[in-house]
């Protein structure tokens, strides 16, 4: 299997044999739950934030997670958080910005290493397992997993076409404009929808509604 390329920031798995990756979708989940309840209540300074930080680390050398890929884990965000913490810096002073940043940090690191070893598939199955109870109560577990799913391989796309077209306008040589980069990226996002309901509809996805009765005529007149 080709390594995955750096380039894609979420929903890459990097294939390995690791205790990380032969551990269980359930434990992982609640693991990470646990991660980041614990760094909402109990970090509370920078020493505290570096020491919550270090587990996650740990766990990307353990599963053995190339260099670059977490990189590219990393760096999406990193600007968003940069300026969230610039503002909380003049909010709250430079030890609140620095906790906050490496705290958020950290738990979106553990969280992207869920699905760096864990295939969409495990993790799509695992949930719909687990939240199977629910379905006494009409919760459609099977549907949520599948959104759930969808919705990962999607953002590496998504990024992926927002790469391409910035690309193809370097190499246009063109200016910075909103317009011109929105269209394309808007286009090519709903050709992209259209082609995933048409292969979920042809996969008969939806058709639970269909097989519902028709309601009677004769009682919605009375």
């Amino acid at each position: 299997m080709a390594p995955p390329s750096p380039r894609i920031p979420l929903g890459t798995y990097v294939p390995g044999s690791s205790p990380v990756h032969r551990a269980g979708v359930g434990l992982k989940l609640l693991v990470l739950l646990g991660y980041v309840i614990l760094g909402v209540l109990a970090v509370g300074s920078p020493a505290q934030a570096a020491a919550y930080a270090l587990p996650c680390a740990l766990l990307y050398l353990l599963a053995r997670v190339p260099p670059a890929v977490a990189w590219s884990q990393f760096w999406p965000p990193l600007p968003v958080l940069l300026l969230l913490g610039a503002f909380q810096w003049w909010q709250a002073g430079p030890a609140h910005a620095a906790t906050l940043v490496i705290t958020l940090c950290a738990s979106l690191m553990a969280a992207a290493l869920l699905t760096l070893t864990t295939t969409i598939a495990d993790l799509m199955e695992g949930l719909e397992r687990r939240l199977a109870p629910l379905g006494r109560w009409g919760f459609p577990a099977e549907r949520f997993s599948l959104a759930l799913s969808l919705t990962l391989r999607m953002i590496p796309v998504q990024m992926r076409t927002v790469g391409e077209v910035l690309e193809a306008r370097r190499a246009r040589g063109a200016g910075w404009s909103a317009r011109a980069f929105v269209v394309p990226v808007l286009i090519r996002s709903l050709n992209r929808a259209q082609a995933i309901a048409e292969a979920l509809w042809a996969r008969g996805a939806g058709d639970e509604a269909d097989d519902e009765p028709a309601p009677d005529p004769r009682r919605a007149e009375d």
